[in-house]
């Protein structure tokens, strides 16, 4: 039978043997300074013996306090409880200071009261704990969010706690991102924005029963957001310990582009809207021009007023609405020899947006293209939100001219074209300039 390869003990193991040893190690370092606390008790030389006893006393709380429930947690009976996490508050630390002084006067001076009133501070800590993990026990977690988030653009969402404790009530439950609970300072980018801003308090949770509150959202970028999850702390009793409980979010969240018009998009929309008049001039509902009368034309277009002021016949000529056919293309697709920041990149995809809405509130028959991603040639409010969402995660890649967005329209010119390219002109197709308004990234 053949030996299985050597493999390496992972991560987790090796933390809990450097946990086992550092505890073994501490612990066994506490008794020995308990016993020469002791020896210079007998000697009579009290100072040095209080300062030893204290930080023997010292010792055994940290480890207790730190690695102990780390092994714990690691044993069977943490594997089956809830896993808590907690850290002492400044009320705490006081606390443990004041248990620590009336811990050394009572070893000093052997005083029964002294011992009487140690047990019952050490009982507060111990009630404390017990309390705050029956108020986390039992919670549940549901976030309601809306349909679709814009960059930028404030939302609120629906906060549910859920109390599944058939006998007991929670009290002072807080609610807030676990990145934030941990005290992470990671980048605000997409991947690891917090959902919550500020923590969602809530002082009394009824047993059996759910408290539902709104909660503001703003997401400052687009984006796919993978929050870290929520976490659910208290300190109720005594506020000596804060205890929290880690829920995760097992759920996606897609910003979507802003929408909002921007001063790039009022500059272009009047140069778009010249271009597609002219491009689809001819019979229609909308006015588009008078002139001179062709043989061609119908009796019921002649323009009697124009006529007769200039004493020859003119018709109406109107825009052609029921061949308006727009393909917006987003080609993020970029040429090295020229320079594309990050930020003419994001006016870039806003502008396209803005487009792209603009196109939905009137309704215009649009296809969307972009670099693996083409929608069909329908109503703009078909395939508005699947033009956001591919607009949301989209990022600047480099020039292919033999799949890029260009080469693919270049190869079938129907229609009118919107195109938001970050190539130079010469990778424009020649057969696109007749039909096409071309807007490039490194002019926003």
């Amino acid at each position: 039978m053949p030996f299985a390869p050597y493999s390496a003990p992972d991560q987790n193991e090796r933390a809990a043997w450097r946990h086992f040893f550092l505890a073994l190690l501490g612990l066994s370092v506490s008794f020995l300074l308990a016993l020469y606390a002791t020896a210079l008790r007998q000697a009579e030389r009290f100072q040095a013996a209080a300062a030893v006893a204290c930080l023997c006393l010292l010792l055994a709380a940290v480890v207790a306090l730190r690695t102990l429930p780390y092994l714990v947690r690691r044993t069977a009976l943490g594997r089956w409880t809830i896993r808590i996490e907690y850290d002492f508050t400044r009320q705490g630390a006081v606390y443990l200071a004041i248990i620590a002084v009336i811990g050394v006067a009572a070893l000093n001076t052997g005083n029964n009261l002294l011992y009487l009133m140690l047990a019952c501070l050490l009982a507060g800590i111990l009630v404390s704990g017990i309390v705050s993990r029956l108020v986390l026990s039992g919670i549940e977690l549901e976030l309601e969010l809306p349909e679709h988030l814009f960059a930028g653009r404030p939302a609120v969402s629906r906060l549910t706690l859920y109390n599944r404790k058939r006998l007991l009530p929670s009290f002072s439950i807080s609610v807030l991102d676990a990145s934030a609970g941990k005290g992470q300072s990671a980048p605000r980018t997409p991947a690891f924005s917090p959902l919550l801003d500020e923590p969602v308090y809530l002082p009394y949770v009824p047993r059996a029963s759910r408290v539902t509150q709104r909660v503001p959202l703003r997401f400052r970028r687009r984006g796919r957001y993978t929050p870290h999850g929520l976490q659910v702390s208290t300190r109720f009793p005594f506020s000596f310990l804060r205890k929290a409980r880690q829920i995760p979010v097992r759920r996606e969240v897609i910003v979507l582009p802003s929408v909002e018009p921007t001063k790039d998009f009022y500059e272009i929309l009047p140069v778009i809207s010249g271009e597609m008049e002219s491009y689809f001039k001819g019979r229609g509902q909308d006015l588009y021009a008078i002139r001179d009368y062709q043989a061609s034309d119908s009796a019921r277009h002649v323009h009697w007023k124009a006529t007769a002021r200039a004493q020859r016949l003119k018709v109406r000529e109107f825009a052609r609405e029921d061949e308006r056919r727009v393909t917006l293309a987003f080609d993020p697709c970029f040429d090295s020899s020229r320079s594309l920041s990050a930020v003419q990149f994001e006016k870039a995809v806003n502008l396209c947006a803005c487009l792209a809405w603009h196109l939905h509130e009137d309704r215009t028959p649009t296809r969307f293209v972009t670099a693996g991603f083409e929608t069909p040639m329908t109503a703009a409010p078909d395939i508005i939100y699947p033009i956001l969402e591919r607009l949301a995660v989209i990022e600047p890649m480099p020039a292919d001219h033999q799949g890029s967005v260009l080469a693919r329209l270049g190869s079938n010119p129907d229609g009118f074209h919107i195109i938001v390219t970050g190539q130079s002109q010469a990778a424009v197709p020649p057969s696109l300039w007749a039909c096409s308004q071309i807007i490039f990234m490194q002019g926003l």
